[in-house]
């Protein structure tokens, strides 16, 4: 455990790029939207996206949390089971503490109706219309998808370079390409959109959450053999 927590404070030596920069991506789209909501001359609800800004730079933030820190851990000689242990430790609560301050915000954002604006950032209807920790789980759940597509893309790319990451991003392709074509071919694309239609902020965030699992394990085992 305590060399866990040394891998947490080893990433947390740059705490601008792991926290700073996260707020101050919450606070500006926040800011902006704000301006442009109290120049809508309407009174209806003003609801914006600017809140997803902050989820996708958990892409980077996965990228940057190996290549900027994988090498200096195997120079102290930190195991590649710790040093991803306490990396997925460290960015699981950081996205904790962002979808808590989302969803403490979102109780504000109700209380003032919209920032006295009738906005809507962190309280999106579709997202709250439900139990209290609907939000919580969804933006959780994003948040580490979103890391483990940057740690595991890093990864492959400490491991087999550039020919490993352009084979890893075609196969990718390759595959999404078959599987539209497979279900052209089967005439399900119907069925596929009422599967769509039919989910709820709920299992939408259980389907991230088994995506980040399958990408946790993937990022682990190439980590296993990954070239500092």
């Amino acid at each position: 455990m305590n060399r866990v927590v040394n891998v947490l404070r080893m990433q947390l030596v740059n705490r601008w790029i792991f926290i700073g920069i996260p707020l101050i991506i919450i606070a500006a789209s926040f800011g902006l939207s704000w301006v442009i909501w109290a120049l809508v001359p309407f009174d209806e609800v003003k609801a914006s996206g600017g809140s997803q800004a902050v989820l996708w730079y958990f892409f980077a933030l996965g990228i940057q949390s190996l290549t900027l820190t994988f090498p200096f851990s195997q120079g102290l000689s930190i195991t590649r089971k710790t040093f991803f242990g306490g990396t997925v430790a460290l960015f699981s609560l950081i996205a904790l503490a962002i979808s808590l301050l989302f969803f403490l915000l979102g109780l504000l954002e109700k209380a003032t109706g919209g920032w006295g604006v009738n906005g809507q950032f962190f309280a999106l209807e579709w997202l709250v219309d439900g139990p209290w920790y609907q939000p919580l789980a969804f933006y959780l759940a994003t948040m580490m998808a979103l890391f483990f597509i940057g740690f595991w893309a890093a990864t492959i790319y400490k491991r087999w370079q550039t020919t490993g990451l352009v084979v890893a991003g075609l196969g990718v392709a390759v595959g999404l390409v078959g599987a539209a074509l497979w279900i052209n071919f089967q005439g399900q694309w119907p069925q596929i959109g009422e599967f769509l239609v039919s989910q709820n902020q709920m299992s939408i965030a259980g389907l991230l959450a088994v995506v980040a699992l399958v990408l946790a394990g993937g990022s682990y085992l190439t980590l296993r053999r990954a070239i500092p």
